[in-house]
């Protein structure tokens, strides 16, 4: 019987979704990328917060994780579930169509054949869409992205950020992306950054409401 496997390199490692966490029997840890990752794509559901994608130019191998699926998971299920997780898709009639609407916000789930010892794990790839992929850029947009509402909690990136650093994952930007909010919230680290955003955000709400 085929093994197959879900390779994680973003938010998947600590959060794999109702679909994919259940029907995870194992892990490997400590696997990299067999491809360049970076912090170039915004990503909509998280008020266009900095993720990590696949590149062509620039990045990093990155560390990440593979999933093993159930005995009984087919190619297509497991095509399937990363892509409704990947496009916060809780419809299981929803299926995977590689050839549906193609564009820059398309979801690919790729295969890899015979990657460490597994007969084939799927990445998600999604085309990069920041310009300019600079760090002042990334942490414009990371700061931006912290919200108040219950929803997005979590969700923003700088959060997103320090997940990935604790993750072990490095990339060319990170360490200056990191260093530049830092600067502009005047923070000795990520998470005094996010709390003083948040801090402001509740300020700001408190006085719009006084007026």
């Amino acid at each position: 019987m085929k093994r197959i496997g879900i390779l994680a390199y973003g938010s998947l490692i600590d959060n794999p979704g109702p679909e994919l966490g259940p029907n995870t029997v194992a892990k490997i840890k400590d696997v990299y990328t067999p491809f360049m990752v970076e912090f170039a794509r915004k990503s909509q559901s998280r008020n266009y917060a900095p993720t990590l994608v696949p590149v062509a130019e620039g990045g990093a191998s990155v560390q990440g994780v593979i999933l093993i699926l159930r005995d009984g998971i087919s190619e297509s299920e497991a095509k399937n579930m990363l892509w409704r997780r990947e496009t916060n898709c809780f419809d299981t009639r929803k299926i995977y169509q590689p050839h549906a609407n193609p564009g820059d916000n398309k979801v690919y789930a790729e295969p890899l054949e015979h990657f460490k010892g597994i007969n084939v794990v799927y990445y998600t790839r999604i085309a990069a869409n920041i310009q300019p992929l600079t760090p002042a850029h990334l942490a414009k947009l990371a700061i931006q992205s912290v919200s108040l509402k219950k929803k997005d909690q979590e969700r923003d990136g700088i959060s997103y950020l320090i997940n990935a650093k604790a993750n072990g994952i490095q990339t060319p930007l990170m360490s200056a992306y990191e260093q530049e909010i830092l600067q502009r919230m005047n923070a000795k680290n990520l998470e005094e950054a996010l709390s003083s955003q948040i801090n402001l955000l509740k300020e700001n709400a408190a006085s719009s409401r006084a007026k």
